[in-house]
């Protein structure tokens, strides 16, 4: 319904302004909302562009679209977006968040002409070359603008990347390097992701950091830095990682484990150097996703990734204490309200 103002949006979440699509960019309705008005009514449609090649290239599905609506335009559109607003806060002495979650390099991959070819990595690889101009735009106005020196920039992905074995040999490049699987596996293709910072005068420049965190844990950072703000039951599953950022620390204090799921629900739980996957197969795209063990064999999968970081070799039955520790573990996490912090004895 198209005459409502929608519901849940980010300003119901605390922003003051917001400039969003619906959903994600191969998702109907295709249009924009600014501050949870329509910029246009979605009164055309797209028959889609479903590809045999699956999630991958200009794919996008049908549904309702505005008249001026183009693919092609989104991401530079969102930049400006977020140009135009870092612009407008550098006229106020407050202080600013600004949330940028590109489209990019998400399907439909479609580049503007600039970035055609450039990458020889085919159009994934063109639409990640333009999604890294896009954070150089934003770096430079805040160069431009002398708010660098003070401002903190984070940049991460939501998850890994979708990238086939056929595209693999076709360009000769591995999108998730060494690690195994994809976006939606439960391996570590599917959610270990780059996270840079740039923090002038309190992020040291050319630091590395092997701690494991999450992008929950962002949340309890913010709030760290703001003088810890947020009600304990907004960050109930965050943790902390400024002294990461600042040099003081080498691990997240008091993280229990990290937990992730895969896009068919196989629950995976890392702990120091061990990883359990709580079922066989990688439980996204890649194939095989599901496999029903036989007797004798594993039930799960379980992994040491100080030495197997491309989780070549299952020792799920070599390791059965390993593998109880973190099953119950895993329960307890699970069986936390969503509100308390999870208490762990070591």
């Amino acid at each position: 319904n198209f005459d409502q103002a929608p519901t849940g949006g980010p300003l119901s979440q605390g922003f003051d302004y917001s400039y969003i699509l619906p959903a994600s960019l191969d998702m109907p309705p295709y249009c924009y909302l600014e501050n949870d008005q329509l910029t246009e009514l979605p009164t055309g449609f797209t028959p889609g562009n479903k590809l045999e090649s699956g999630y991958t290239g200009p794919f996008w599905r049908p549904g309702l679209m505005s008249p001026s609506f183009d693919f092609v335009n989104v991401l530079p559109t969102f930049t400006n977006k977020a140009i135009g607003f870092i612009q407008k806060q550098h006229k106020s002495s407050n202080p600013y968040f600004l949330y940028f979650p590109m489209p990019a390099p998400h399907t439909p991959w479609m580049p503007t002409d600039k970035y055609k070819g450039k990458s020889q990595a085919g159009e994934y690889g063109d639409y990640v070359m333009m999604v890294d101009d896009a954070v150089g735009a934003i770096l430079k106005v805040l160069d431009s603008l002398g708010m660098s020196k003070n401002t903190l920039v984070l940049f991460a992905s939501d998850n890994g990347p979708y990238w086939r074995e056929n595209f693999v040999a076709e360009f000769n490049h591995k999108s998730a390097g060494e690690f195994r699987g994809m976006k939606g596996d439960a391996f570590e293709g599917g959610h270990r992701v780059p996270f840079i910072v740039s923090y002038p005068g309190k992020v040291k420049a050319g630091t590395v950091s092997n701690a494991p965190t999450t992008l929950a844990n962002l949340m309890a950072t913010c709030s760290e830095l703001i003088g810890n703000t947020a009600p304990e039951f907004n960050t109930a599953d965050s943790y902390s990682i400024l002294p990461i950022l600042t040099g003081k620390a080498t691990i997240v204090k008091d993280q229990p484990a990290i937990i992730n799921i895969s896009s068919k629900g196989y629950f995976n739980i890392k702990k120091d150097n061990w990883k359990l996957i709580t079922k066989l197969g990688s439980g996204g795209f890649s194939s095989p996703v599901e496999i029903n063990p036989k007797p004798g064999e594993p039930m799960g999968q379980l992994y040491n990734l100080a030495t197997d970081i491309s989780e070549q070799h299952n020792v799920y039955n070599q390791y059965p204490e390993k593998v109880k520790e973190l099953t119950q573990l895993l329960e307890k996490i699970k069986s936390t309200p969503a509100n308390q912090k999870i208490k762990i004895q070591e």
